[in-house]
């Protein structure tokens, strides 16, 4: 019987008709898309005599929206599938392909996850400053882990203890190696290295690697043809990392010193992308994400505790403006280089990393874009078939025959407001109605 489910569930055909089409790089003209089974079958043409038939009538239809900068869990990934996040891509933590076979085997309702495993960083450096002292696994973990089933906190433990046993120290080049074999064994889809001195997070003086560990890194792992991307949080770092030769920078740099024109040239020059998290930006430099927060479309899919943390804000650089990361992020995207949307959300609810929360921070992150001076069009690029490109996920990020039938449908026409993203009909991913 099960046999015969799954092969019902395998061929189901499901049109989406009378709807705008948003295909990742623009609007196109067929107004209608068919889905079977977990792909997307055709653009336009015939309409199969056998379709579910849904009507789109004042709705867009976008592809499943890619957070390219997260660090998570089994709720923040159930949180973003909420938002249409299908895609979520962790910068540090415990979902390489090692860790999802721990975490996530059963477990469905959640968006899919690429990561980076444990990042590399100094002893005592970023992100120690950020978390607990002691080994002890911090409360505010603990309190999230009451909430799960027994088996998602049992993967989710076994997961944490796997990570936190085999750590490696970096502090020469050959523990640098030794870190990326490590990280590429576990199936890390990508490598993160930090960058960070620590005045903007409000703890200068942190240990940073030098440079000849940290380039020695970026080469060996582009011999296993993996990307790098850098945590880097200022000019100089972002300078920094570009001359290390890493393929993506995590963050957009809050200061705007004399020489940023050269900066923005440098990362053209070199084909680097950027995640600027102007989320983060905005939280590190006091604001709070209220207005995201008091939104009916956001917090009647968060818990109380996620919407206290969108009410908070780092604020550990109060002396920022947010002009600046409007300034930087413009001429970035002027120069031609790939602008990525991600938010450096927490995997939990953290009382001092404010402002971000799965899924929501997504579409806040896309509104501050187009506030920068980005078009909605192009805000919605780099959520969707900007990502997917800069990382190789080439069966996402795109509405076209053939892709994962990874999907949002949203009321209104966010090509021209960017807020209406928000106004969640359905929601598609890997061809299975999550909402709607």
């Amino acid at each position: 019987m099960e046999k015969v489910t799954q092969n019902a569930a395998l061929e189901q055909v499901t049109a989406i008709i009378n709807v705008r089409i948003f295909d990742g790089e623009q609007m196109i003209a067929p107004r209608h898309v068919v889905i079977k089974g977990d792909s997307i079958i055709s653009v336009g043409g015939d309409l199969p005599a056998n379709a579910t038939i849904i009507d789109g009538e004042n709705a867009t239809l976008m592809p499943g929206l890619i957070d390219a900068h997260v660090h998570t869990s089994i709720g923040g990934l159930r949180d973003a599938l909420k938002f249409g996040v299908t895609t979520e891509l962790e910068m540090n933590g415990d979902f390489t392909k090692r860790g999802r076979e721990i975490q996530l085997k059963n477990v469905n309702d959640v968006a899919d996850v690429r990561s980076a495993g444990t990042a590399i960083t100094a002893p005592g450096g970023h992100p120690d400053e950020l978390l607990p002292d002691g080994d002890e696994i911090p409360e505010f973990v603990l309190k999230e882990l009451e909430k799960l089933s027994e088996e998602d906190r049992e993967a989710m433990l076994a997961a944490y203890a796997h990570d936190h046993e085999e750590i490696p120290q970096v502090t020469t080049v050959e523990e640098a190696i030794k870190h990326v074999h490590t990280q590429v064994e576990n199936g890390a889809d990508y490598i993160k290295i930090m960058i960070e001195e620590g005045s903007v997070m409000g703890a200068p003086g942190l240990p940073v690697l030098s440079d000849e560990i940290l380039k020695t890194a970026v080469i060996e792992a582009h011999k296993f043809d993996k990307l790098v991307i850098a945590h880097v949080l200022t000019a100089l770092s972002s300078q920094e990392a570009i001359d290390f030769g890493v393929d993506g920078l995590g963050h957009l740099f809050i200061d705007r010193p004399e020489y940023t024109s050269e900066l923005v040239k440098s990362i053209a020059v070199s084909g680097a992308f950027v995640t600027p998290c102007l989320v983060l930006n905005s939280s590190i430099i006091g604001n709070p994400a209220s207005e995201l927060a008091n939104d009916p479309r956001v917090h009647s899919k968060l818990s109380p505790e996620w919407i206290d943390i969108l009410n908070s804000s780092f604020n550990t650089f109060p002396q920022g403006n947010m002009e600046n990361s409007f300034k930087n992020v413009m001429d970035l995207h002027r120069a031609g280089v790939d602008i990525l949307v991600g938010t450096d959300v927490a995997p939990v609810p953290v009382p001092n990393l404010g402002g971000l929360a799965h899924g929501a921070s997504v579409h806040h992150e896309m509104q501050l874009l187009v506030k920068a001076g980005f078009p909605p069009l192009e805000a919605l690029q780099s959520a969707t078939s900007k990502p997917a490109r800069c990382f190789g996920l080439h069966d996402r990020g795109r509405i076209a025959e053939g892709a994962r039938a990874d999907l949002i449908l949203v009321d209104g026409d966010p090509t021209t407001n960017i807020s209406d993203t928000l106004s969640i009909k359905s929601v598609w991913y890997n061809g299975a109605q999550q909402l709607g």
